[in-house]
């Protein structure tokens, strides 16, 4: 998951749709033309695919906090004007080039890009996809990448949770939380304290598997876990949201706890009190997902190859919040950003 930063909400106006020019194979696209302006959604040239590359069919496409960031000109990873955000998507393969081996014109695949998938077609590098298992519908594959690939390296890969250990998560009701608690509980049958800022995203969390939550909008966090769990405390803490809330779930570990920082969706950046890590041995480390892609792509595709895999096996069950057509993503992102999405937010292309 990307790190967050700020809460200034896009202008809002009218969607608009420009009329493309030619004819032929032609493909709608949502499209950056303005930072911190509603998207437009055009018609697009196609491009001819290189030898590596593939040409995909987008069905669904995943909507990402850091794609708003990365249209307001804040994401960590600045893009040119115009393009066409998205770095998540499922559908099929419609083309290949001439050095592709790994699939084939037909397959059912999942996709990461570092943008352009908000399109009926995304053209990407062969080893930016993955196939889908019969098993798995193209929706259920959609929410995976991003998601779940996070949560699998974050509890797994990072903080190394082990079978009976107890987790506490922020933002729990959102796609990368409610991931975390499948994972956790379904796979590495860990115990979840689910914290969110509402009783009904409470609700939400224990619904999909937490054993316990705490709704942080009503009290201390910190004083909330110790009355579930003692003063022993937590073994892992996963933070996507920063400021108080990170210290608290710092303050909330057990002896030699781990808390992976995810993101900071309140906004705020905490400086760590390095003297907490030396009293109870604990380990404060991050996680951004995208970049294992550059600096260690066997991980990276391990999360990814993990996800379909326990998803084929019905292991885990990723949730849908939302589901908005191509034409309404600026509705997709309001609801990002007002705060009402539980869930993955997907906009679907068919």
């Amino acid at each position: 998951m990307a790190a967050l930063a700020g809460r200034r909400c896009l202008p809002w106006v009218w969607l608009r749709r420009r009329p493309g020019q030619g004819h032929g194979r032609h493909y709608r696209a949502a499209l950056c033309t303005e930072l911190k302006r509603p998207l437009a959604i055009e018609e697009v040239a196609p491009r001819p695919v290189q030898p590596h590359e593939v040409r995909v069919d987008v069905h669904f496409c995943g909507v990402n906090f850091a794609d708003i960031l990365a249209c307001r000109g804040q994401y960590q990873e600045m893009a040119h004007l115009p393009f066409t955000p998205g770095m998540e998507f499922s559908g099929t393969v419609l083309e290949t080039g001439t050095d592709v081996s790994t699939v084939k014109e037909g397959d059912r695949v999942i996709g990461v890009t570092g943008l352009n998938a908000m399109a009926e077609e995304c053209i990407t590098d062969q080893k930016s996809l993955w196939q889908v298992p019969e098993k798995v519908s193209l929706q259920e594959a959609a929410v995976l990448p991003v998601s779940y690939g996070t949560a699998i390296l974050a509890l797994d890969h990072r903080a190394c949770t082990q079978p009976g250990e107890t987790v506490l998560v922020t933002a729990a009701a959102g796609a990368t939380g409610l991931a975390v608690i499948d994972v956790a509980t379904n796979v590495l049958q860990a115990k979840v304290i689910a914290a969110a800022g509402s009783d009904e995203k409470c609700k939400l969390a224990m619904k999909r598997g937490a054993q316990y939550s705490v709704n942080y909008s009503q009290g201390s966090l910190k004083d909330a876990v110790k009355n579930l769990v003692g003063s022993g405390g937590v073994n892992v803490a996963i933070d996507m949201v920063g400021g108080d809330a990170f210290l608290e779930a710092l303050r909330s570990l057990a002896w030699e706890g781990r808390i992976v920082v995810l993101g900071f969706a309140g906004g705020n950046i905490a400086s760590i009190p390095s003297n907490l890590l030396l009293l109870k041995n604990i380990c404060a480390m991050g996680l951004y997902w995208g970049r294992y892609k550059q600096q260690n792509f066997t991980v990276f595709s391990k999360s990814l190859s993990s996800a379909l895999q326990y998803c084929q096996q019905g292991r885990i069950k990723p949730h849908v919040g939302a589901t908005f057509k191509l034409e309404e993503v600026n509705d997709a992102f309001l609801h990002v950003i007002q705060r009402k999405s539980t869930g993955k937010v997907l906009l679907s292309l068919k």
